[in-house]
């Protein structure tokens, strides 16, 4: 007998890691280095590098909020007691030691933004996750990835001159609408945990749907400005 499948440690550390958010970013930014032109195995090496670092964060953060989701989302493998917290800080340890030569080998300034990234959302979101500024580490955060990318090649020869401002700013915007639209199915839990996130700040004054409604234009607007941005002014 095979067993519930869904219960081993294996695919249990997959969904604490929120595999969905860290495939679509990983996928997003591999997309982004194409489009700028970066060979194939570069391409990969963003896409490895930006998963492993989003695995990273979702493990980070559900070892940060377990207490929490143990009364208020006792659905995720940590919050229900079924993965062992010592397990997924092994596999969070692995995704440090791995993910630093993976930053490294696009060079030294991509290495930085990236690594730099990394940081601000592991603390940031410790940090201000139930506070009104918790839309900080997405802004910064996401302001960084086009640095990421611009000074990125494979061994580190990648473009010296920085991303353009626009480029900078509309990231900085994308991650902001991001939040607020990844924030949205978790606010009646946050609401019992007494949290006061920009997101649920927000949907107190607007309501849920028109918030998810404006939200969602609002990024759509954003991915539209990128798009535009990249192929008129370029990402340097």
């Amino acid at each position: 007998m095979l067993g519930d499948l869904s219960a081993r440690p294996a695919l249990l550390l997959v969904r604490a890691a929120h595999p969905r958010q860290a495939a679509a970013t990983a996928v997003a930014l591999a997309s982004a280095a194409a489009v700028a032109g970066r060979p194939l195995r570069e391409v990969g090496l963003v896409a490895a590098t930006v998963l492993v670092g989003q695995c990273l964060l979702g493990w980070a953060d559900d070892l940060t909020d377990r207490r929490s989701d143990e009364r208020h989302r006792p659905t995720k493998p940590l919050a229900r007691g079924v993965l062992d917290p010592g397990t997924v800080w092994f596999a969070l340890t692995c995704a440090v030691l791995l993910v630093v030569p993976l930053a490294v080998a696009h060079g030294r300034r991509a290495a930085a933004a990236y690594l730099s990234l990394l940081a601000v959302s592991a603390v940031g979101d410790r940090l201000l996750h139930g506070r009104v500024l918790s839309f900080v580490p997405w802004v910064v955060s996401f302001a960084l990835y086009p640095a990421f990318l611009a000074y990125g090649g494979w061994n580190g020869v990648g473009a010296t001159t920085p991303p353009t401002p626009a480029v900078v700013a509309l990231a900085a915007a994308l991650g902001l609408g991001v939040h607020v639209l990844l924030a949205l199915p978790g606010l009646v839990a946050d609401h019992e945990a007494g949290e006061r996130s920009l997101p649920m700040v927000l949907a107190l004054r607007l309501g849920t749907p028109r918030l998810l409604l404006l939200a969602g234009l609002f990024t759509a607007a954003v991915v539209v400005g990128i798009l535009i941005s990249g192929r008129t002014v370029g990402l340097t």
